[in-house]
Formats: structure tokens, sequence, C-alpha cells
């Protein structure tokens, strides 16, 4: 089975911006699966609806920092930015 980290390393066309969200999201969905949590639970859990959770997790939409927020507080992670210079 290809995995995201694999696929990921052939993509050339995807902005950086975009895989990063994506890496991001991607690392949420499957922290979330490995612990065996619904996605009807979660989004309980996070005071979101399952539609929405769904939806962020087939990257029909773009989440806001604030949401990314609550998705990694739900899973007890945190989320580090990083601001260098170019």
């Amino acid at each position: 089975m290809t995995t995201w980290r694999d696929y990921r390393k052939s993509i050339s066309s995807i902005p950086k911006s975009e895989v990063a969200l994506i890496n991001v999201l991607s690392r949420f969905e499957a922290t979330r699966i490995s612990r065996g949590i619904s996605q009807k639970d979660f989004a309980e859990m996070i005071g979101m609806k399952q539609p929405q959770l769904a939806k962020l997790e087939r990257l029909d939409s773009v989440p806001t920092l604030a949401t990314l927020e609550r998705y990694a507080d739900g899973l007890g992670l945190k989320i580090s930015l990083l601001i260098t210079d170019i």
C-alpha cells in the first residue's frame, strides 16, 4: 500500500504550503485512527460536527489555525510555528 509519506516524494505540482497542510492533517487523522477514535466521537470531543471533521480530513476545506489547534488539543498534541528569514 502506498502511504502519503511515499507518495509526497513524487509530487511536484502542489505548492509547498499546501503540502505542509496535507502533512499536518494526515498526521492528525493517522493519530486519531491509531488511537481508535471514530470521527463522530472525536468531533464531539472537540466541539465540531462529524461532517465538518470529515470535510477537513478529506482536504475539502482549508482549516483556520484555530481549527487546527482544536484538532491538536483533542489529540493531546501542540502546534508550533517556526518563522525564519528566507
